[in-house]
């Protein structure tokens, strides 16, 4: 049960991670204003290059990675880097994808579009982290997997000596808890072993850690 619970707890963090993941693609806006040979128009975002000059308006979020190439502004960078404190952005400036434009207008340059994009590299970081397990719990599935069965037999030795030694008379009176007579108290001591033995906190403190973490 203890395993099974730690199965249920890998399974949460996933689903935690895959809200993690929805959340982030949300960030980069659907469409860009590019501007070229003077003229501006809105495009998918997906359809900018490196190269293009971007139009990002103020309150708007930045669609791609690049250097301001004109204006000046401040741009929350709070849901890429977690800095609270809007950042200023002049000309030179790097950019990134998915941080909300403050009150300037601000001409970028594209350096960095698609997957060389900083969020959607993030995006790969986390969806590697969710189909990939940590090296201690592939450890730990290793272990349990060889531990398990040697837990049962172990137990299953002790439950079989111990039932000899019951058909012996070899059991002392003394050693009977009240209640109990010899075939019962052979049969616990089997099962004490199995629960005592059990890798239950194993196979739970690493999911749950896991859990924790995410």
């Amino acid at each position: 049960a203890f395993v099974v619970l730690g199965k249920y707890l890998e399974s949460v963090a996933k689903g935690k991670t895959s809200s993690a993941l929805l959340a982030l693609m949300d960030l980069r806006p659907s469409t860009a204003i590019l501007i070229a040979d003077g003229e501006e128009r809105e495009i998918d975002a997906n359809l900018v290059q490196a190269g293009d000059l971007v139009k990002v308006v103020a309150g708007a979020v930045v669609s791609v990675d690049g250097v301001v190439e004109r204006g000046e502004s401040a741009v929350d960078e709070s849901m890429i880097t977690g800095e609270s404190l809007p950042s200023k952005k002049v000309v030179g400036s790097d950019v990134l994808g998915g941080t909300v434009n403050g009150h300037g207008l601000l001409l970028v340059r594209a350096t960095r579009v698609g997957k060389d994009s900083a969020l959607q590299q993030i995006v790969s970081l986390v969806s590697d982290a969710q189909t990939t397990k940590a090296p201690v719990q592939v450890f730990v599935d290793k272990v349990s997997n060889l531990f398990t069965p040697v837990v049962v037999g172990i137990s299953l030795v002790s439950l079989v000596a111990w039932l000899i030694t019951a058909s012996a008379d070899a059991i002392e009176p003394e050693w009977l808890p009240a209640g109990t007579d010899k075939w019962l108290f052979a049969i616990l001591r089997g099962v004490a072993t199995l629960v005592i033995a059990c890798p239950c906190a194993l196979g739970l403190a690493t999911p749950t850690a896991v859990m924790v973490g995410t």
